[in-house]
């Protein structure tokens, strides 16, 4: 089979996995959940929704990784991106089930979210090269590391399972920059950032209740 074929097919797919099929984690869950009884209905209402919205940055994170790893030429690098999405998938599955014992449900939007981080990854590997893409990157996991944080301020106290996910969550994501930066990220410009914020904002937003 043609390499290129071969990576397309790949691609298609980690898609199709991503969004039907029930992600299995390679690492335990952070923490075991309390009892629903725990939490009143308002605030299993407010864990539900912010937990869709961490899952679907998992989402993006793998449509993310799958663009990069087939814009790449540089082999150590797509294992690069092919490890940091398999640690993703443990975060995918981590709020999947997060989500299942709330009674939430994921994002309606989750092929569009997914389609959209594939191809803004896509891009920034095909035009701006390997350094430019491992800067979107650091860029990107220092973004998401943001919002995990103010996930923490958000989360009800006594929802202690979703904040050890999103502790956890928010370790291996600062790892994720940290390891992208090492490898060669390039600093993108102040627009280019600002960019990205607002994209996000509305992702997040729109994800809270759709």
């Amino acid at each position: 089979m043609e390499p290129a074929l071969d990576a397309l097919i790949s691609a298609a797919d980690s898609a199709l996995r991503t969004l039907f099929a029930p992600p299995r984690a390679s690492r335990p869950c952070p923490t075991l959940p309390e009892a629903p009884s725990l939490l009143s209905s308002g605030e299993k209402r407010e864990s539900g929704a912010l937990m869709r919205v961490n899952h679907v940055g998992e989402i993006c994170a793998q449509a993310l990784y799958a663009s990069q790893a087939l814009a790449t030429r540089n082999p150590a690098l797509q294992a690069h991106f092919e490890a940091a999405a398999r640690e993703e998938t443990d975060h995918l599955a981590w709020t999947q089930a997060r989500l299942d014992e709330l009674g939430a449900r994921p994002s309606l939007l989750n092929p569009l979210w997914y389609a959209g981080a594939f191809g803004i990854g896509l891009l920034a590997g095909k035009l701006g090269g390997d350094r430019v893409s491992l800067g979107f990157v650091v860029e990107t996991e220092r973004q998401v590391e943001a919002h995990l944080a103010s996930h923490m301020a958000r989360l009800p106290a006594g929802d202690h399972a979703s904040r050890a996910i999103v502790a956890q969550m928010k370790d291996d994501e600062a790892r994720h920059a940290a390891e992208a930066q090492a490898a060669g990220g390039l600093a993108l410009p102040a627009p280019l950032r600002g960019l990205m914020r607002a994209a996000a904002k509305v992702m997040t937003q729109t994800a809270h209740y759709v």
